[in-house]
């Protein structure tokens, strides 16, 4: 079974490509256009047939690496929420039309579609949320869950009109270790901040508010166990370890740094909105959680901790 992951080198990328396991004979294609420059996530690969494509995902090029693939694992996409408010139009470039092409050519090549969208497509009521809630219960609040929800709805329809066989996995935010993660995300930025000596910014409006997060490990488990059941049912599943305040973050990472420095400020996504998700779709198909804050926090610290000697930590 030949397998295409775009967006190889990013922080769900990086990770999965080292995990992912393929047949003898076998081909695993990663993509990546290297606009973030993640060239470190192509060291120590495993010796599996890799065959690595630096190409942009609206590319015709995509054409015969999408045909001589089983699986797509959709990865590529601009993925930072507030940056994305400041360039909408490649958020439109890369998470729709790039998207587009890539189910276009799932379908004409009848390649299984594997994508990542996000549970920020929610949001706007007290009770927790689930993927069957009324659509006033999406309230996407960035260029980029925005992309992500029409992303679904693109992928819906190619699947009811021309067979497109895919799964479609609601991410929390994502916290965790891998060679090509990204720092613009809370838990990861916190611990950065906080093992340098800058001390924690907070957004002034999230310190109480209650959002899904998804650790690293969950998110690679959770795509392998779809990958391994040929789970491509055309259904949407939230993928969330826990749901979690900002407070509860500083909390953990206090646990480790007790001197932390916190200062407030304001964010350009001006967004009130506090929810929980649940996973119990996932869970009745078998999934299962194991992923944890505390052991993702200590882990990221005890990588960074010798960074900044004047720094105590209680490891």
């Amino acid at each position: 079974m030949n397998i295409c992951i775009t967006g190889a080198l990013g922080h769900i990328g990086s990770q999965l490509l080292k995990s992912i396991k393929i047949d003898d004979g076998s081909v695993l294609h990663l993509v990546d256009n290297m606009a973030n420059q993640r060239y470190c996530s192509l060291f120590d690969l495993p010796e599996n047939n890799i065959i690595f494509h630096q190409i942009d995902i609206r590319s015709k090029e995509m054409d015969p690496i999408v045909k001589d693939s089983d699986i797509v694992i959709h990865l590529a996409a601009i993925s930072d929420a507030e940056s994305s408010v400041n360039n909408p139009e490649l958020v439109q470039q890369i998470n729709i039309d790039g998207l587009q092409n890539i189910i276009d050519l799932c379908a004409m090549h009848n390649t299984k579609l594997f994508f990542p969208s996000t549970t920020s497509v929610y949001g706007g009521v007290d009770e927790t949320l689930n993927e069957d809630c009324p659509e006033s219960s999406y309230q996407p609040q960035s260029p980029y869950a925005i992309s992500k929800l029409k992303g679904e709805k693109l992928i819906q329809k190619a699947g009811n009109g021309h067979g497109l066989q895919f799964t479609i996995f609601r991410l929390g935010t994502i916290f965790g270790f891998s060679t090509g993660m990204r720092f613009n995300t809370a838990v990861n930025k916190f611990v950065f901040q906080a093992v340098s000596g800058q001390g924690i910014s907070v957004w002034k409006t999230a310190q109480y508010q209650r959002r899904p997060y998804c650790d690293l490990i969950d998110a690679i488990s959770a795509i392998k166990f779809i990958i391994s059941n040929d789970l491509f049912d055309r259904e949407i599943y939230n993928i969330v370890t826990v749901n979690l305040t900002v407070n509860d973050i500083l909390t953990s990472i206090k646990n480790i740094i007790p001197d932390l420095q916190i200062s407030y400020t304001e964010s350009k996504i001006m967004n009130s909105l506090s929810y929980d998700v649940d996973n119990l779709k996932s869970n009745k198909k078998g999934f299962r959680y194991i992923g944890n804050l505390d052991a993702s926090v200590k882990e990221l610290i005890e990588k960074f901790r010798h960074i900044n000697k004047n720094v105590t930590y209680f490891l």
